[in-house]
């Protein structure tokens, strides 16, 4: 991959209507924020606040003033979303034609004020999508400068085997966490190393604060005595948990608040101990491990 992405990404789904709904102000001081913070990699997706976040947020990013090199984009396409940008959707679906992937990443760079994005990603695997048509569009917006890496989120391994027939794969977006660590037990991580791929990790939390489950209250009740072992938070734990994992996780981060921002970056030197991971582990599973 030749793009080093930060160690924690910023996730910016929640900065527009889809969240907190930031003005231009507002995202152009959380983006230095950011920035001073070493977090420089920011992760969008077209269809994030209904086709307008990437607008708002290139909008701050041209105000702010920074140099392009100063900071690394992240989007993905393919999905087509039922909106009032995109009043022809009458249902959900994905569209990997080359036409779409190549006009949906001009849009994205039109939106984001910049000539090229450091990563593209196609959101999720669709059933109908053709690995030649694929390559050609991604080939032809390499060539032109438009995009630097190319990758995929939430595929599994067949579905990336698939692509790599035609098309080199950097990267993989997927949702790992304490609370959704399937793609522990489907295998898609021994891929991604074994493949040399960078991992992100989208809902490296989980959703964990918002839950009532029984997992959920397995975790809290060894968390307890485990943030005072390492003098750290609970969510600084769980993103520990994720970044022990040898595939070198990336956290794609969803909070924009400041202080979390920084405690999350805090997470990155805790190192847990092998038994209090797998003592994590078997909290998230319900059971001893085989």
């Amino acid at each position: 991959m030749k793009t080093k992405l930060s160690d924690i990404i910023i996730g910016c789904m929640s900065w527009g209507v889809w969240g907190k709904n930031f003005s231009t102000k507002e995202m152009v001081d959380l983006i230095y924020f950011c920035v001073e913070e070493g977090n420089i990699t920011f992760d969008h997706a077209d269809i994030y606040g209904g086709y307008t976040t990437e607008a708002a947020f290139g909008k701050a990013f041209a105000e702010s003033g920074l140099e392009r090199e100063q900071v690394q984009l992240i989007s993905k396409c393919g999905i087509q979303y039922i909106t009032e940008e995109r009043n022809e959707n009458k249902i959900k679906h994905y569209d990997y034609s080359k036409e779409y992937i190549i006009w949906s990443v001009e849009q994205s760079l039109k939106n984001l004020k910049t000539d090229y994005l450091d990563v593209l990603l196609l959101h999720r695997p669709s059933p109908l999508m053709q690995s030649e048509e694929i390559n050609e569009a991604v080939v032809k917006l390499q060539k032109e400068g438009k995009i630097i890496d190319f990758g995929v989120s939430n595929f599994n391994s067949s579905q990336m085997e698939l692509l790599k027939k035609d098309t080199a794969l950097t990267c993989n977006q997927l949702e790992f966490s304490l609370v959704q660590n399937s793609a522990i037990d489907q295998g898609t991580l021994d891929y991604l190393i074994k493949e040399d791929m960078k991992v992100m990790s989208w809902s490296p939390l989980g959703s964990f604060f918002n839950l009532e489950t029984e997992q959920a209250k397995r975790i809290k009740q060894v968390l307890k005595p485990m943030s005072e072992k390492y003098n750290a938070t609970s969510d600084q734990l769980l993103l520990a948990w994720i970044l022990k994992h040898p595939c070198n996780v990336a956290p794609v981060i969803g909070t924009s608040n400041k202080e979390r921002i920084k405690m999350s970056n805090q997470a990155l030197q805790i190192n847990l101990n092998l038994q209090d991971w797998f003592v994590l582990y078997e909290a998230s599973r319900g059971h001893k491990v085989a």
